[in-house]
């Protein structure tokens, strides 16, 4: 067999995918686009990050609740406690994700009256400077 004949064939799907790619310059571009392939990854890599946030707040804060009780010999209320400050916190880290997506890590977007997001007042209300 000889390397000619195996080079030819794929020389030839080389010329055909960039004349393909020539006739449709805007299906090239998109992988990188709002709605390539990339997009489910990222919706993907969301959740997921969603989700272990919940569940390692959970895990850690039972974790050093249960370290406590094993020191402390209070068993089993520092475990308690802190499992549900782990979900608190758990909770509070998901809605902060959820709020700013889309957004830079902290940046918050500025509603019509000036202020900033999340219904705080306009900067000039509560402004202190003379």
């Amino acid at each position: 067999m000889s390397d000619g004949g195996a080079k030819e064939p794929l020389r030839d799907l080389g010329r055909r995918i960039d004349k393909a790619r020539q006739a449709h310059p805007e299906k090239a571009s998109q992988g990188a686009g709002p709605d390539g392939p990339q997009t489910f990854g990222t919706a993907l890599a969301f959740a997921w990050r969603i989700g272990l946030e919940l569940v390692i707040a959970v895990i850690v804060g039972t974790g050093i609740g249960w370290a406590i009780d094993r020191v402390l010999g209070t068993r089993p209320w520092a475990m308690i406690a802190l499992f549900f400050l782990g979900v608190a916190a758990g909770m509070l880290n998901v809605w902060r994700t959820v709020v700013g997506m889309g957004m830079a890590v902290g940046y918050r977007r500025r509603d019509e009256s000036g202020g900033a997001g999340g219904g705080l007042a306009p900067k000039d209300e509560w402004d202190d400077e003379d």
